[in-house]
């Protein structure tokens, strides 16, 4: 079982870690992938990929903070070739939900972000809410350079999911599939190729049901995998066996 995107950087996940990974470990995951989403967090990131062999993690600006922590492609590969446990670049991408960076400054960001994935050959990890046609036009600008793209926390429309596969994309699925104000998603999720979905807890946010309410953790990620078996009409174990062997295909690791 594989947690494709958590942030144990944050609060309560990271002064819990060794709880956290101890109740990760318990209920069968052998991978985390933790997430960057500032310059600064970074720091964080690259010591807590030492704590366990089964952290990994990643470099990149959030949309929210590109105004503030602007980087060139070669400062993304720069950092992303200081760790060998750093394998993929984001999250990035492009949040017109909230706004909380300039437009552009979003859409600067996330090309040079698309390009430290190209130079590197490793998967980049797309943030997308209230944009997915300027996400696409973006992507499909680079359609002959072979992305690697993992859809992080889709929420997105079935339509857009149809465009995402076109583009060879992953889609990870987060607790928001068990919410019961989700029916479309669940519908979305249902026809989705299971050769390209993928599972993450995006913890410490967004916990699952029957967990509404107190801050999300990997362990979480069984209700997530139950409800997406459920949906996909396969077993548990079969579910967690595809997933698993995407995450792994995507991001180029062993079992």
């Amino acid at each position: 079982m594989i947690d494709s995107h958590c942030h144990l950087d944050h609060e309560p996940l990271s002064t819990n870690l060794k709880e956290v990974i101890s109740r990760s470990k318990a209920i069968g995951i052998n991978k985390l992938l933790t997430i960057c989403t500032t310059i600064n967090s970074y720091e964080n990131i690259l010591k807590i990929v030492e704590i366990d062999p089964i952290i990994y993690g990643t470099f990149g600006i959030h949309p929210h903070e590109t105004d503030n922590d602007k980087v060139s492609k070669n400062e993304i590969v720069k950092k992303i070739k200081l760790n060998k446990k750093i394998i993929g670049v984001g999250e990035t991408g492009l949040d017109f939900h909230y706004n909380n960076s300039d437009k552009e400054s979003q859409l600067m960001s996330f090309k040079k972000h698309i390009e430290a994935s190209i130079e590197l050959n490793i998967p980049l990890i797309i943030h997308s809410r209230n944009a997915e046609s300027e996400t696409y036009n973006v992507l499909h600008e680079f359609i002959k350079d072979n992305l690697k793209i993992l859809m992080h926390c889709f929420t997105g429309s079935s339509d857009f999911s149809k465009k995402m596969l076109s583009l060879g994309a992953y889609i990870s699925l987060s607790g928001i599939i068990t919410f019961n104000k989700s029916k479309e998603l669940q519908k979305t999720a249902s026809s989705i190729p299971i050769d390209r979905l993928l599972i993450e807890t995006d913890s410490p946010y967004l916990a699952p049901i029957p967990k509404r309410g107190s801050a999300n953790e990997p362990s979480f990620i069984k209700y997530i995998a139950m409800k997406l078996a459920e949906i996909k009409q396969i077993s548990y174990d079969d579910l967690l066996v595809h997933t698993s062997n995407n995450f792994n295909k995507l991001f180029s690791l062993n079992q």
